[in-house]
């Protein structure tokens, strides 16, 4: 028997080939008692679409483009020269990605750059922003328009993106809970916890995975609220020199994000480096300077090269409305030490 055509489907739902075509490929405009024709006729035909014949078919290209915050931030900067790397090795595959940049505390901005994104000029989006209302909305505009959209690095699970591409942050918290509070031993103290904004997700469930281990298994150790700095040196190392002087017990400081190079200095400066027991997130080269340094004791973090190719392969499975592999796709959490840091490339 021959393999179904989307011919049969046409004739099995009762509609035109056109609009076989708009429901296949998810474009908007269709009835929603038509697409539920057309999938069921699809069901019933086992109908497996070729997307590699169907995109050689008519020389389609995949445009994604990927929106980062802009700012000093080292982490940031080595993922989008990551996602450069793996864009390269994807022009093969017809795919090229536009890294663009936007404002890190201006969610207007972001906004805007993403109601001017068509379905004819870009094929995917990938955001890495904190989850907001008017975020929220700007990617239900991307979806009505047929386009997908994943989040990049922190989840934004309360919109309608289609996938998250990243390690679990929460166990990454936990983890860095239980460094910290065998590195920082059994005696009472506090601890200090600074973020760059406890609107990003992966902050949030950072620290609810840090609490929790700290709660259940490291009781005399206190973990004071979180000081957000929103990016700035200024302010992290205003509220962090505060904290200090009125916090007399600290033992440890846990780095949720962004500002490692700011909080060596304000640590230098305090005349307090190597005092306290310092975990924080990703390798960065600073952090890798740090940690050869003895200035920090741990990083959590997660292979930068695999999160970029996951994310160019996610892009392009959801564009061509395919399965994704997810066992492929899920990212572990790492740990760094001085004594296991891998070769600087």
């Amino acid at each position: 028997m021959s393999r179904p055509t989307v011919n049969d489907i046409a004739r099995e739902a009762g509609v035109s080939l056109a609009t076989v075509d708009r429901v296949l490929n998810a474009r908007p405009g269709v009835r929603a008692k038509t697409v539920s024709a057309v999938q069921d006729a699809v069901a019933r035909l086992g109908y497996v679409r070729d997307m590699a014949a169907a995109n050689l078919a008519r020389q389609r290209r995949y445009r994604m483009v990927a929106a980062l915050p802009d700012g000093d931030s080292q982490f940031v900067e080595t993922l989008a020269e990551a996602l450069t790397e793996a864009a390269h090795s994807a022009v093969t595959a017809r795919m090229e990605l536009e890294i663009t940049r936007y404002p890190a505390e201006d969610a207007h901005a972001l906004a805007a750059l993403l109601g001017r994104m068509s379905p004819q000029d870009v094929a995917g989006v990938a955001v890495m922003a904190p989850e907001t209302p008017v975020l929220r909305d700007a990617i239900r505009g991307l979806k009505s328009k047929g386009i997908p959209v994943i989040a990049l690095a922190s989840d934004l699970p309360s919109t309608e993106r289609d996938h998250f591409v990243g390690i679990d942050s929460r166990a990454a918290g936990r983890t860095a809970a239980v460094l910290m509070g065998r590195f920082a031993g059994a005696a009472p103290g506090q601890i200090l916890a600074v973020a760059q904004s406890m609107q990003l997700r992966d902050a949030i469930e950072r620290r609810r995975g840090f609490d929790e281990v700290m709660l259940a298994d490291f009781p005399g150790l206190e973990v004071l609220p979180t000081l957000e700095t929103h990016g700035s040196d200024t302010t992290l190392r205003a509220v962090v020199t505060e904290a200090l002087r009125h916090a007399r017990n600290v033992r440890g400081i846990y780095l949720l994000g962004a500002g490692h190079r700011a909080l060596a200095a304000t640590l230098a400066d305090l005349g307090m480096t190597g005092r306290f027991v310092v975990i924080g997130h990703e390798l960065t080269p600073h952090t890798r300077r740090a940690l050869l340094a003895g200035h920090i004791d741990a990083i959590i973090t997660q292979n930068l090269g695999h999160l970029a190719r996951s994310t160019l392969r996610v892009l392009r499975a959801k564009a061509d409305h395919a399965p994704i592999d997810e066992a492929q796709e899920q990212l572990r959490v790492e740990i760094v030490l001085r004594e296991n840091l891998p070769p600087d490339q």
